[in-house]
């Protein structure tokens, strides 16, 4: 990990010599040893726990060790490029190096958010590398602004680029093709309302666990004397396999043939296998893409579509010697002409028609980035770049397009409302129209939460300009404070904000993002008692508690799908999965520390609010409740710390040794059901 001083020097000779510094072995050591100056004995593949601990719940220690090992280039600082490098390096993966030939112009800080009108005129990657480098001080962030060369691109497991041209990354991309092992390649663009993104990881590539689940159990109901064996399995649980699943059979040892008829319950266990994928490298793929990714059922036919038009713009640009444009019906019909003698010419991967008010969508968007685009996919192309460093869940296979035509206003959009002017939100015009902007402008908005979610909607909002008038408002309101683990997600924050205000702090990024941003802070807890606050978390309590009359749906006015539980009778006595277990701790956690001394806290000091509910209770529930407060604050009442040692000795040996017994007496092991079958 290098010193922020170290860094701001080497951007300061990067930007005069528009040079790579290089990471050579000797630098890598020496930064190795500033590190371990700085903290200790620790290693660089020490995990800090407080400040990736969501990341180690989803990937676990060695995904993210293996991260730590990674070397990502980014090439385009464009919008969705600072979008990617922000995930990349907020996942802390080795190094990321952001190469960048392109000076910052007028339109960039309009959708780069680490960039300013004061960057104009400066390397984009240079500009950007500071700020990026402080969300995350244990990465290693450099810049790179000179022409790509192929030895150069040797030095990373990943690549991702964002403005190059078809024919440049076939060029890349049969080098990284062809390397051993192989460097996962992306190729990643926006257009207005569209988005193509190519992934090659190479041959051979070993995903080490597909889906990051636990292996899958059963229980054996039954085994058969044929050959081949079938095996079957209790019909009161779903079995989680699939065919070609490997398991493994606890405690069968031999050919079942020679065996006598199954007598006893045995386990079925899923053995977690590698799964190992071939990608074809992008011209190959442009010829043969094979099945597209789809990402809305409803548009079948969109991919081919669309993987068209990527191909008809690649053209339309050379042509012309730049991206123009297309703002007019005469501009978009030659694009659409160029599709049209594309498709003619793609042999069997000819369309049999094409819809031109599609193309003629992503002609009038095709030189706009919009920030919510770059957003959502700087997210989605950051999570791949995880999997293809560290092997870790299934990755998204060669050819992905999107779009979101249903955004548009259903009125027909005028020629002349859709000019590109020469204003902060030229982007957003030329898609949306001036009257789409100009309400956003105008419009009045709560937000409620600035965690993971929350930095990134104010963000978006402030790029887009909503609530960017003297009419128009935003609130946000959080109650809560930033700590360490916050960091690693919540990017707006920094390690010197630990302790303050989340919802403060949000607002002052964001209003230095876009200064005509007209928000303003609260520290509201949103609950029934401060009904003056609309809220919109990310739990079910608070979102069954947020409704806007005759506009929007109550939360609970739709139901998610039932979760699977098992019988509680199986929790208490016969569990035999993981979750079984979980959910009987978690009911007798509950039980003993929370609603035990819930009641006894009510009877002690509202004696007649705890009698109440007994009136209309059972007899059983009433006396369970009872033996409780009684337990509590009677027999087994805890006074000093020997107390509390006594109470939970006694607790485990009434969970892990009479309770066992007891089963075993009350079910003998050749104890049958009333069908004959073993129990």
């Amino acid at each position: 990990m290098l010193p922020r001083k170290r860094f701001a020097e080497e951007e300061l000779r990067g930007a005069s010599k528009k040079s790579y510094i290089k990471d050579t072995k000797e630098e890598r050591e020496k930064a190795t040893l500033i590190a371990m100056s700085s903290n200790g004995s620790r290693s660089e593949m020490d995990i800090d726990e407080d400040l990736h601990s969501r990341q180690l719940a989803v990937y676990g220690r060695e995904t993210m060790r293996r991260l730590f090992r990674a070397n990502v280039l980014i090439s385009g600082l464009q919008v969705l490029g600072v979008e990617i490098a922000k995930n990349v390096i907020l996942a802390r993966v080795k190094s990321v190096v952001l190469h960048d030939t392109r000076s910052v112009d007028l339109w960039d800080p309009r959708g780069n958010f680490y960039l300013s009108d004061a960057d104009i005129g400066k390397n984009r990657a240079v500009a950007c590398m500071n700020k990026l480098q402080e969300l995350n001080t244990a990465v290693s962030v450099r810049v790179y602004t000179s022409k790509i060369t192929l030895e150069f691109l040797a030095n990373f497991q990943a690549v991702i680029f964002t403005n190059s041209t078809l024919e440049q990354a076939i060029t890349y991309n049969n080098f990284y093709h062809s390397q051993t092992p192989p460097i996962a390649f992306i190729k990643a663009d926006i257009h207005g309302l569209f988005e193509g993104v190519f992934y090659d990881f190479g041959l051979e590539i070993k995903v080490l666990d597909v889906d990051g689940e636990d292996p899958h159990t059963g229980i054996v109901a039954s085994i058969s004397n044929d050959n081949p064996t079938l095996v079957s399995c209790v019909d009161d649980e779903r079995l989680e396999l699939q065919d070609g699943d490997l398991v493994v059979f606890s405690e069968v040892h031999e050919d079942t043939s020679s065996f006598g008829a199954y007598e006893k319950g045995e386990i079925v266990t899923q053995v977690k296998q590698n799964k190992i994928l071939n990608f074809k490298s992008l011209s190959e793929a442009l010829k043969s893409p094979g099945n597209f990714l789809l990402s809305d059922f409803s548009k079948f036919d969109r991919p081919p579509l669309l993987h068209l038009a990527y191909q008809a713009l690649d053209i339309y640009q050379r042509e012309f010697g730049s991206l123009r444009a297309p703002d007019s019906d005469k501009d978009a019909k030659g694009f659409i002409d160029i599709a049209r003698s594309l498709n003619a010419n793609s042999g069997e991967n000819k369309l049999d028609t094409i819809d031109e008010s599609v193309l003629k969508h992503f002609a009038r968007g095709a030189r706009s980035v919009l920030n919510p685009m770059a957003a959502m996919f700087g997210g989605i192309v950051g999570q791949e770049v995880v999997k293809a460093c560290s092997g870790k869940f299934y990755p998204l296979f060669q050819f992905f397009y999107f779009d979101s035509l249903e955004s548009l206003p259903m009125d027909q959009l005028k020629e002349q409302n859709l000019t590109r002017s020469n204003n902060t939100y030229g982007a957003q015009v030329s898609v949306f129209g001036h009257q789409i902007q100009e309400k956003m402008a105008y419009a009045k908005v709560v937000g409620v939460g600035v965690g993971a979610l929350g930095c990134e909607f104010l963000k978006n909002l402030a790029l887009m300009g909503v609530a960017s008038s003297s009419k128009g408002k935003m609130i946000i309101t959080d109650d809560d404070f930033i700590e360490d683990s916050n960091l690693s997600c919540e990017f707006l924050f920094r390690d010197w904000n630990i302790g303050q205000a989340k919802s403060t702090m949000a607002v002052a990024v964001a209003t230095a993002i876009n200064p005509n941003f007209n928000v303003h802070t609260l520290q509201n807890r949103v609950s029934p008692e401060t009904e003056n606050v609309i809220n919109a978390l990310d739990n079910v309590n608070a979102r069954l508690y947020v409704v806007i009359p005759h506009l929007t749906k109550n939360y609970g006015a739709s139901r998610d799908p039932p979760e699977k539980q098992a019988p509680m009778c199986t929790v208490h006595s016969f569990p035999h999965n993981i979750h079984h277990c979980l959910t009987w701790a978690r009911s007798e956690f509950e039980g003993l520390l929370e609603k035990a001394p819930i009641e006894a806290n009510t009877f002690l000091s509202k004696p007649e609010e705890y009698k109440a509910p007994m009136r209309s209770s059972g007899d059983a529930q009433s006396r369970e409740s009872l033996e409780r407060v009684v337990e509590c604050l009677v027999t087994e009442k805890c006074v000093t710390f020997e107390d509390c040692i006594l109470w939970a000795r006694k607790r485990f040996e009434d969970y892990f040794s009479n309770r066992d017994r007891q089963l075993i007496y009350s079910f003998l092991e050749d104890s049958r059901t009333s069908t004959g079958a073993l129990f």
